[in-house]
């Protein structure tokens, strides 16, 4: 894996490691190494915030970079062996320097972020040693901050910082930013820096528990791109009623938007509604059919989600039993 890639990481066989820039010797204090060698880790003058450098201009990297900026933290640096990526990041982040590799980019920071694919951070942290002072933080949401430990020296802390935003383009991303979670886990101190940073950028900061990183972000998944599975499905029943994808999110994106008030308004069971939760074994059956000739993609998700909708109220004591079992029993046969 070459270091400051923010590409998906290349077949062992092509691996071309590069070292990091002037790591502290092993055995050496790294307040010693920094007097030795002239650095100097503060922060940046005048509102006392730390200077960021983030490895990866890639979306998650340049909408970090504008909105950070935007927010009044300076983006001192970008780190990206893609030409063309450091480029738009440096016309969107004026004043931040861009680097291919490590050298100039440690010097020149106090608050790193790792915004690459999450098979790339460890073998990038393998090869990076932090000097006192400075920060390191990843923003994967399955890992928890731990992997950044090789990275670590005296006096240094790690996190991870996970906006939970779609980062499909720019401007749109940025806007969702504004009210969206970013979850933050590890050392506390960070920690709390972070959500100072999260709030700036219009975020709101929530803080998640290492061992439940892996829970949060499954969860993530179904809400981001299972939703989106979710919806081609219904656009791809909806066709059988003669409506194109258009017509598809016309008619039942306000059903979605209702469904999803009521569950705010009133919780997740109450917010329940239609023929599982009345019973209704002969409709399920018709629905069955229905997508039997017309949208078989469909009828696994159908039926999953019907499972979840029967234990829902069946849990809740809306739907008896007997009457569960006979949905179960449409279900199972329903090739």
């Amino acid at each position: 894996m070459r270091a400051w890639d923010d590409r998906p990481p290349e077949p062992a066989a092509h691996a071309e490691p590069v070292a990091a820039a002037r790591q502290t010797p092993p055995g050496t204090d790294a307040h010693e190494h920094e007097r030795e060698h002239g650095h100097s880790h503060g922060r940046d003058h005048g509102l006392g915030r730390p200077r960021i450098g983030i490895v990866g201009a890639g979306r998650v990297g340049t909408v970090l970079g504008v909105a950070f900026q935007r927010a009044g933290w300076p983006v001192a640096a970008v780190a990206s062996r893609d030409a063309e990526r450091r480029a738009r990041f440096g016309a969107l982040v004026p004043g931040a320097i861009g680097v291919t590799g490590p050298e100039g980019f440690l010097d020149a920071v106090d608050l790193i972020f790792l915004a690459v694919p999450d098979d790339a951070i460890g073998p990038l942290t393998a090869e990076l040693r932090l000097y006192s002072g400075q920060s390191l933080v990843h923003t994967s949401g399955l890992l928890p901050a731990a992997v950044l430990a090789p990275a670590q020296a005296a006096g240094t802390m790690v996190a991870s910082f996970h906006p939970l935003v779609a980062f499909a383009e720019l401007e749109r991303a940025l806007h969702d930013l504004e009210g969206a979670t970013v979850a933050l886990e590890g050392d506390e101190p960070l920690v709390a820096l972070l959500a100072d940073l999260a709030e700036a950028i219009g975020a709101v900061p929530v803080r998640i528990e290492a061992g439940g990183k892996a829970a949060y972000h499954a969860a993530a998944v179904l809400a981001a791109g299972g939703f989106v599975a979710l919806l081609d499905a219904i656009a791809l029943l909806a066709r059988g009623a003669g409506l194109d994808e258009a017509g598809a999110l016309a008619v039942y994106a306000p059903l979605i938007r209702q469904s999803l008030a009521n569950a705010e308004a009133l919780g997740i069971a109450a917010a329940q509604t239609g023929p599982i939760v009345r019973g209704d074994a002969g409709t399920v059956e018709a629905h069955v059919e229905a997508m039997r000739r017309l949208a078989p993609g469909a009828l696994e998700l159908y039926a999953a989600a019907a499972r979840r909708e029967i234990a829902l109220a069946e849990g809740r004591g809306g739907l008896s039993s007997e009457a569960a079992e006979r949905l179960r029993a449409l279900l199972a046969k329903r090739r």
